[in-house]
């Protein structure tokens, strides 16, 4: 071999192995930083649904990033209250959190807008109205003032109406009762006579024993079983109407999310959405068997009489009527939430709850 074609040689298979040496590096690595932070989530770890929300979000991050990605989860109380939250992470103490965003309507009744408000709408027509009807970007528009942004990332689907100490047929029965309820909806039940608290999670059982409490609602058979509900306050009424469809929020410090690449706030934006259908997926399968559970230890199954919901419906739209004349940033959330109502249950009362109706003859008829 001459010298010309020697050198010649040398220089490609120097260039092939310096290519082989770069592809043998994974291109993950080179583009993903190492990113470490803490969520504070609002509930307990005994909830392996509500609270694994969280896990399932960082369990998502961390695999799409070859680790490089990591979101470590706390429960509530293990760096801040599980009502504290959001605060934690607009306050920096924490980069992110897990939520649901009617905690904070104290401060502004606007937060609940994102999560759940009485007789709006279900899990399928909240998710419809974030990701398709602009509810993400006016959700974050009202977040970015408090110094957070958000994304949904969990629902449990319709709620049950809550645990109560004893029988609640008219809305005279509601007169002085003192009932743990999330969320504005205690605004609405105030008016019937009702003296709502506002309690975490992990505190309702011990305030229900006491009977420091008469009532309490929490999500559905499935947690209400873990949280061993029955066992005080044995009437489990339904529906939750303040809550047919709450959406759990995941939110992030606002510059601690705008400071990351590209690629990873598109990342946790994709994560947040899968963990949003990963959590209703999962209620749906569990609270069947879990409700038949409940009945069979006791739980007194009944629905709110046509009496009560009416009288809620019709207290629920005069504290809306006051919120929209002194809230213009509610009321611009609201305004576009009651457009799409309107519609999507129009639409909703045609195939679906026709076949949903058939189906549910034939399950009564011992079809299925």
């Amino acid at each position: 071999m001459d010298r010309r074609s020697f050198i010649k040689n040398a220089s490609l298979g120097g260039l092939a192995a310096a290519g082989a040496a770069a592809l043998a590096t994974p291109a993950i690595a080179q583009a993903n930083p190492k990113v470490n932070w803490r969520l504070a989530s609002s509930f307990p770890k005994s909830l392996d649904t509500i609270y694994g929300g969280g896990e399932v979000l960082s369990k998502y991050v961390s695999e799409a990033t070859d680790g490089a990605f990591q979101i470590q989860v706390f429960a509530a109380g293990e760096i801040v209250p599980g009502l504290q939250a959001a605060d934690a992470a607009a306050a920096g103490t924490v980069e992110a959190c897990h939520t649901v965003a009617y905690y904070y309507w104290g401060k502004d009744p606007t937060w609940a807008l994102g999560a759940a408000v009485p007789f709006a709408l279900n899990a399928r027509g909240m998710n419809a109205w974030h990701y398709h009807g602009g509810g993400i970007d006016l959700f974050n528009e009202f977040l970015g003032t408090q110094g957070l942004v958000g994304f949904p990332g969990g629902n449990t689907g319709v709620q049950m109406g809550g645990w109560f100490r004893k029988e609640i047929k008219t809305v005279a029965d509601m007169q002085g009762l003192k009932m743990r309820i999330g969320g504005f909806a205690g605004k609405v039940v105030e008016k019937l006579g009702v003296v709502p608290q506002q309690i975490a999670g992990g505190d309702i059982y011990p305030a229900l024993e006491k009977g420091t409490i008469d009532a309490a609602e929490w999500v559905g058979p499935y947690d209400d079983e873990k949280l061993g509900f029955y066992k005080v306050a044995p009437y489990y009424y339904y529906p939750g109407w303040w809550e047919g469809g709450p959406t759990v929020h995941a939110m992030f410090n606002k510059a601690a999310f705008e400071g990351l690449p590209k690629n990873y706030q598109s990342l946790l934006r994709t994560a947040c959405q899968a963990t949003d259908a990963n959590m209703l997926q999962k209620y749906d399968y569990l609270n069947p068997s879990a409700i038949k559970r409940l009945v069979a230890s006791g739980a007194k199954l009944s629905p709110f009489s046509a009496e009560i919901l009416s009288a809620c419906f019709d207290k629920a739209n005069e504290v809306y009527a006051e919120m929209e004349d002194s809230n213009p940033t509610f009321k611009k959330i609201w305004d576009s939430i009651k457009a799409f109502r309107g519609e999507y249950y129009l639409n909703a009362q045609i195939a679906e709850y026709n076949y949903d109706t058939f189906m549910m003859i034939q399950q009564r008829g011992g079809k299925l």
